[in-house]
């Protein structure tokens, strides 16, 4: 009995033994397999020389299609009420055309009276004038006279004939010629003050006319009438809203505002791509007229712009683009999208974006060199839909993976590779 059990436990042994053995075995072959494997596996890659190219660069904004100019005409209370309308909606009109008329009634009549006037101050001052005039004349010949009294030669003996009388001299005083030129100095101070009152007078018509002028309110640009209320009333804060709104009939315009980031790279007559939205394939030229150097009113992380996130604190700056094609199919109002494009400043090797690999952070592409991969850790630069610059880590014709995957590694064996132009 006790032989038996010894037997028993042996055996078990040698059972434990015998699976222990067969075990470590077939992980020996799975071993070798794997190994087997490894050195029959094909490892091919795609690659692509980089090149060097000045690389451009598109930027995507959006805007909205406005006019070159309009006018907006608010009632003035000051004026009164509008007698007569000049212009109705979606007619044509040009700079210093009328558009409507404020009643002028009581200023026709202080017009009137101005002027009646001022005919009659005209009408003293030509008697005046007159006068001043006879006054001259009457001491021009006073003076002959008392000339002509003295240089008359006086008889040395004069005889006169018995029961005659001598012949009497009529002699004019001094004092007439002085009393003379007296009123005519008074007639002249008059003469003064009253062409004081013409000018006066005609001032007063100037401002009359002036303010006559002012109640027909006429165009400042050339371009269409889109709206004519003539039912807004004059209050004395003034209408909310425009009674005549006239928009420029010159080429639209595209206005918005760019973030921060895309403002310092977009600058005055950069080509631009229009495209609105309500026609999905047609688009128009135009090109970049001014970035404004002053953030919009309604402060940063308020505009449409793409590539940036939706939050953050971001500036938006004005824009403002002109379009070089025929805009008689756009309208006041649409909306477009914008592509900018902007030239690199150097010329760098590029490669495609599918050949950056995003590795914890760092930027990396795989290059082929003598069967092997190299790792590398790039600096990038300027991009656009298409390539992507390399500032560091690439030269010019070396061959770059465009699909590298995770799993690679500085070092791997590639056994063939594509490579495409």
């Amino acid at each position: 009995m006790k032989k038996k059990k010894v037997l028993i436990w042996v055996l078990s042994i040698v059972g434990v033994l015998a699976i222990a053995g067969g075990a470590a075995a077939f992980l020996m072959k799975e071993r070798s397999v794997a190994s087997v494997g490894n050195q029959i596996e094909e490892v091919n890659v795609t690659v692509q020389k980089a090149k060097e190219q000045e690389l451009i660069e598109t930027i995507l904004v959006t805007g909205e299609i406005v006019p070159e100019g309009e006018q907006k005409v608010f009632l003035n209370s000051e004026h009164g009420e509008i007698s007569e309308y000049k212009v109705e909606e979606n007619q044509t009109v040009k700079a210093g055309d009328p558009l409507f008329v404020y009643d002028s009634s009581k200023l026709d009549t202080e017009l009137t009276r101005a002027t009646r006037e001022r005919d009659l101050i005209q009408v003293r001052s030509k008697t005046e004038q007159n006068q001043i005039a006879a006054l001259n004349k009457r001491i021009e010949e006073a003076k002959k006279a008392i000339a002509a009294q003295k240089n008359k030669p006086k008889p040395e003996n004069p005889e006169t004939e018995e029961g005659t009388e001598p012949e009497q001299v009529e002699e004019i005083p001094v004092e007439d010629v002085n009393q003379l030129t007296s009123e005519k100095v008074q007639m002249e101070l008059q003469y003064e003050n009253t062409k004081s009152e013409i000018t006066a007078a005609n001032e007063r018509i100037t401002e009359i006319t002036n303010q006559k002028k002012d109640m027909t309110v006429v165009s400042k640009i050339d371009g269409m009438i889109v709206k004519v209320n003539k039912n807004l009333a004059a209050t004395e804060n003034g209408a909310t809203e425009p009674v005549i709104h006239i928009i420029s009939n010159k080429p639209y315009k595209v206005i918005g505002t760019m973030s921060e980031f895309d403002a310092v790279k977009i600058q005055q007559d950069q080509e631009v791509i229009v495209r609105p939205k309500v026609y999905k394939d047609r688009e128009w030229k135009g090109v970049v007229e001014s970035v404004s150097q002053f953030p919009n009113d309604t402060g940063g992380g308020e505009g449409e712009f793409y590539g940036m996130g939706g939050g953050g604190n971001v500036t938006m700056y004005p824009f403002k683009v002109g379009i070089t094609d025929d805009t008689s199919d756009l309208r006041h109002g649409f909306h477009v999208s914008l592509e900018v494009r902007i030239p690199g400043n150097e010329i760098l090797p590029v490669v495609p974006h599918t050949a950056i690999l995003d590795e914890g952070g760092a930027a990396v592409v795989y290059v082929l060199a003598d069967g092997l991969l190299q790792r590398r850790e790039v600096q990038t630069g300027s991009m656009n839909d298409e390539f992507i610059q390399v500032t560091e880590g690439v030269k010019k014709d070396e061959l770059v993976v465009l699909t590298p995957y995770e799993g690679m590694y500085d070092g791997m064996e590639v056994t063939s590779f594509d490579e495409i132009e």
